[in-house]
């Protein structure tokens, strides 16, 4: 016969008054939905930082600037010959003058499409493994040809835009640790609060015959089962909320949001979410009520 069979019938709904048990179920609801929500904050981010790290950290643009355009071309072939010779480079084009207008058609309107107007010469380079030694010996490699060429790492002028997105990630982190924290101590005070409501119960089931992991199992249980009801209305609300917002993502087609988007993996963790906190909840439970019964004995 197992420990809470062993209980009298009665004592396994100890916890079971009516307005209790509402009030913490739905305050696990609020938690889990806030949770879920920081959680899919900064899985998205977090992916979005390792997108962009694997995206810039091997690119660069070779800028070439020169009055003459029979010039600029010549240096340009030279430079692409070059670095197509290259075993660190896995990829050379040249920016073509009308993509490069188009660009600068939100400053410059239509005089970027004028022929005659001077315009840098752009190529585009994808480095195999994007190290800093490669990146140097590139640009020394292409300062060498064209000594007024410039040579910018995108992962440099998006530093701002990787910081932001960090800083992203590390606010979900923190969220997350927060509702833990906060969710272990609505256990801790719904655990004793339940050992003051029910302490003649409690003196009854001692003088049965019941131990102190006993009574606390009926606490573990009837806690665990208020997180994981309230969990779910949490979980269910945040993870619709999510996918409404992941799908706005999508629709919107930019590249950077788009690395955003969470993967099945991601949507997982979402999931555990709620069955996590239960877990936490039955252990913060047991190990308080076990302690506060030995201390008042």
């Amino acid at each position: 016969m197992s420990d809470m069979e062993a209980l009298p019938t009665p004592s396994r709904h100890l916890l079971d008054d009516g307005r209790r048990t509402r009030a913490m179920v739905w305050i696990m609801a609020i938690m889990i939905f806030l949770t879920v929500l920081a959680a899919a904050l900064g899985l998205g981010a977090a992916r979005s930082a390792g997108s962009l790290d694997r995206e810039l950290a091997g690119r660069l643009t070779v800028q070439i600037i020169g009055a003459d355009k029979d010039a600029q071309q010549a240096s340009v072939a030279k430079v692409v010959a070059a670095l197509r010779k290259d075993p660190a480079v896995t990829r050379v084009a040249p920016v073509d003058r009308a993509r490069l207008a188009k660009l600068l058609k939100p400053w410059l309107g239509d005089a970027g499409l004028d022929p005659d107007l001077p315009m840098p010469a752009m190529i585009d380079v994808d480095l195999r493994h994007g190290d800093t030694a490669d990146v140097a010996r590139v640009t020394a490699q292409v300062q060498a040809i064209v000594p007024g060429a410039q040579v910018d790492r995108h992962a440099r002028w998006l530093a701002p835009v990787r910081g932001f997105i960090t800083t992203l990630w590390l606010l979900g982190a923190g969220l997350v640790a927060l509702m833990a924290v906060a969710t272990t101590a609505v256990v801790l005070l719904a655990a004793r609060s339940g050992l003051d409501t029910h302490r003649d119960t409690i003196d009854v089931l001692h003088m049965l015959g019941s131990t102190d992991v006993q009574v606390a199992r009926l606490f573990q249980r009837r806690i665990a089962l208020d997180t994981l009801t309230g969990g779910a209305i949490g979980a269910v609300g945040a993870l619709a909320l999510t996918a409404f917002f992941q799908a706005r993502l999508a629709m919107l087609g930019s590249q950077m949001m788009n690395t955003m988007v969470l993967t099945p993996a991601d949507w997982a963790i979402l999931v555990a979410v709620p069955f996590v906190f239960a877990l936490m909840a039955m252990a913060a439970a047991r190990l308080s009520v076990v302690r506060t019964l030995k201390s008042q004995l």
